[in-house]
């Protein structure tokens, strides 16, 4: 009888431990509404990224997405005027077809700004001359699919351009082997059109952040180490930063191997 009873909780717990781990591994599409926190209306075209699986989508105008996940991915939701926010996905967003999300608006301090025109005169030739010119000039090497930026146009410029990914002791080597994991989501980062339109329109670098877990002074030395000049990093928009990131990587590999 004992040797029973033994048996039997045995089996329970074999059971019990077993229907928990295929909870833990549950994975699937996924279906929730995203809301304004202060008036509960549905937000429309919120981006919504699996930063695990690294794909994207948006929210339809009733405020739902669909997106393929495991349970405890992190979905990453960011909307223009609102707080982005990380909601990790758990077996009952499976289980509940009606989880809610929850945005809340940001409070901008609007500060005096003074607008300083440019001396137009509606004359095409005169005014091109008043507009301020990038003067970051671009080397290209042969072998290497992108040109780079070395700022001004010089010799010594160039030298730089050579020597930053050329020099086996660059910084390069250390930041792209520091982050192998972060730097082989670029490629999947690049084939999205959801994760692509919502950089395009990003100068803030936090969702790049968040995509390659990678702290925004990471972010400025690779390009620095890449020779893209001051202007380019200061005014490039997010998804321009990732081609920059990718493109350099893509080089550094095969400068590597070589």
């Amino acid at each position: 009888m004992k040797r029973l009873l033994c048996f039997t909780f045995l089996l329970l717990g074999t059971l019990v431990f077993s229907q928990e781990n295929e909870e833990d591994t549950q994975t699937g599409d996924i279906v929730a509404t995203v809301l304004n926190a202060q008036t509960n209306f549905p937000l429309e075209s919120v981006h919504v990224i699996n930063l695990n699986k690294v794909i994207g989508t948006i929210t339809n105008q009733d405020g739902e997405f669909r997106i393929t996940a495991a349970v405890n991915d992190t979905l990453y939701l960011t909307y223009l005027g609102f707080k982005p926010q990380k909601v990790r996905v758990t077996n009952d967003m499976f289980r509940i077809k009606d989880t809610k999300i929850f945005l809340t608006e940001l409070a901008y301090a609007l500060e005096e700004v003074i607008v300083r025109p440019y001396q137009l005169t509606g004359y095409l030739e005169i005014d091109v001359k008043n507009l301020p010119v990038n003067n970051a000039y671009q080397y290209s090497i042969s072998g290497l699919n992108k040109s780079y930026e070395g700022g001004s146009k010089s010799p010594s410029a160039v030298t730089k351009v050579l020597g930053a990914i050329l020099n086996p002791a660059d910084q390069l080597r250390n930041l792209f082997g520091k982050k192998p994991q972060q730097m082989r989501k670029l490629r999947k980062m690049k084939e999205d059109e959801n994760i692509r339109d919502l950089l395009a329109s990003k100068f803030d670098r936090e969702t790049l952040k968040q995509l390659l877990q990678l702290e925004k002074m990471d972010i400025e030395d690779i390009l620095n180490n890449c020779s893209y000049s001051r202007s380019f990093i200061r005014t490039a928009n997010d998804l321009q930063i990732l081609d920059a990131i990718s493109n350099c990587y893509e080089e550094y590999k095969v400068l590597n191997k070589g």
